[in-house]
């Protein structure tokens, strides 16, 4: 995968995790929705980000769809708790191919998002995995 691919999929992927936490921020209260709130924010921030990447490896960024499919329905907040988990496995499964494809800052850039997919997976889940992003490669 090249490093324009890399970037362009991990887009899709902060594109997806935007709308989605706009269902979990919905569904929760208290300190989780602040939680929600401050996640949706971070990936709102990669996602920007991420455009900028895509244009200077000379791409134009794929733009947002208008509603992403949910990987299950999302009608309380246990179920707000596990669309978040998924959300950031997948968003650090992304990340985990744009490590593997880009070198120098853009590397670092992405080992950091990586790392921050997982620590909000873990507080999400309750647990986590040895190697974040990898294990969904398997």
């Amino acid at each position: 995968m090249s490093p324009l691919e890399a970037a362009q999929a991990a887009l899709a992927a902060e594109h997806a995790a935007v709308y989605g936490y706009g269902v979990v921020g919905a569904r929760l209260g208290g300190d989780r929705q602040a939680e929600a709130a401050a996640a949706h924010a971070a990936h709102r921030a990669r996602r920007d980000a991420l455009g900028r990447t895509v244009r200077d490896l000379g791409g134009t960024p794929a733009a947002a769809a208008a509603a992403y499919a949910l990987p299950f329905p999302v009608a309380d907040g246990d179920a707000a708790v596990r669309l978040a988990a998924e959300l950031e496995e997948r968003v650090a499964a992304v990340y985990a191919d744009l490590v593997r494809a880009s070198g120098g800052a853009a590397r670092r850039d992405a080992a950091g998002a990586l790392r921050e997919a997982a620590v909000r997976a873990v507080r999400w889940r309750g647990s986590g995995v040895a190697f974040p992003g990898l294990a969904e490669r398997s």
